[in-house]
């Protein structure tokens, strides 16, 4: 290796690299960039000459990855990516503070959205973006300064904070309620009933899917040969939620998201109490290392712990199982 093979490569030829293999053209690169296509080509054949091997395959009208590019764009584009990040971190923080949360879908829509309305009305300089995905994302992302997860114990990360647990229970509308009473609906006062109504039921191959679905539920309640009228199968937990307020059958609510709606009587537990039960799962707080030190984060954080006591005090208080 030569002593030239180990100088770092440049930027400028690295970013003319990743805009050249992701439009795969030189000239589109050149526009996105602001420079001429020849420089463009001088970046790439720079690179190719550092690293001693070609990037690209050219043709008469067209541009292909060469293997070697392959595998250099695998590690260019979130290195790229995660750089961009960082910068636009640090030119925030010298304007307006900023707080980046990471969490999944339904919890950001039925949970946290609804929470953070009085902290920003009391912080108004706070930005906030909240990013959702189903997966346990890493907290290596420097515009992510939180992580609200659902998830076991041992999945949680070092230094997370437990906010509640994962309870669910069978639930109905109001209006689908009143239709029971009134008989304009098959009676659901014990399990057996079940099998006159429909089922809401979430398709998730998550791992925890297994203790959110019917069959879970119904194993535990002593009836697991229990079929409904029909099912109706949905991918996500909000949509569930919608489709119960609409009176389109009975769903297992995890309860936790669903406080404030069995609190203003839109959704009803038919069983009560006796119908709740615990799961493994549940719902914790995790910092990106040193974001706490961050006034702006540390407030956030506090106002999420204060909202999940609210939460643990509306699903039974500290003495339940879950």
């Amino acid at each position: 290796m030569s002593a030239g093979s180990k100088r770092p490569l440049s930027l400028g030829n690295l970013r003319a690299f990743e805009a050249v293999a992701r439009h795969l053209s030189f000239n589109a690169a050149a526009d996105e960039l602001h420079v001429t296509q020849s420089a463009v080509s001088r970046q790439i054949k720079s690179l190719e000459d550092e690293l001693g091997a070609p990037l690209f395959q050219r043709g008469t009208r067209h541009v292909h990855l060469a293997p070697d590019g392959a595998l250099l764009l695998r590690a260019v584009e979130p290195w790229l990516a995660k750089l961009d990040g960082a910068v636009r971190q640090v030119r925030r923080a010298r304007t307006r503070p900023r707080i980046g949360v990471t969490t999944f879908a339904s919890f950001g829509s039925l949970w946290l959205l609804p929470r953070i309305e009085a902290f920003q009305k009391h912080n108004p300089e706070i930005d906030i973006r909240v990013a959702t995905s189903d997966a346990l994302l890493d907290l290596d992302d420097p515009e992510l300064d939180l992580a609200l997860r659902n998830c076991l114990p041992q999945q949680a990360g070092d230094g997370a904070v437990r906010l509640f647990g994962e309870t669910v229970t069978p639930v109905i509308s109001r209006g689908y309620a009143e239709r029971v009473a009134r008989g304009d609906a098959p009676p659901l006062a014990s399990i057996p009933d079940l099998a006159r109504h429909a089922f809401i039921e979430q398709a998730d191959d998550a791992p925890m899917a297994a203790n959110l679905n019917w069959g879970h539920w119904l194993a535990g309640q002593r009836h697991a040969e229990l079929q409904p009228r029909s099912w109706m199968v949905l991918d996500y937990t909000h949509q569930q939620v919608q489709a119960v307020l609409a009176g389109q059958g009975v769903a297992l609510g995890r309860l936790a998201l669903i406080v404030e709606e069995l609190a203003r009587g839109e959704l009803v537990e038919p069983f009560g109490d006796a119908g709740r039960i615990c799961t493994p799962y549940a719902y914790w707080m995790v910092a990106h290392r040193g974001a706490l030190e961050r006034p702006e984060v540390a407030a956030f954080a506090a106002r999420v712990e204060a909202e999940a006591a609210l939460t643990r005090a509306a699903v039974g208080g500290e003495g339940r199982p879950c």
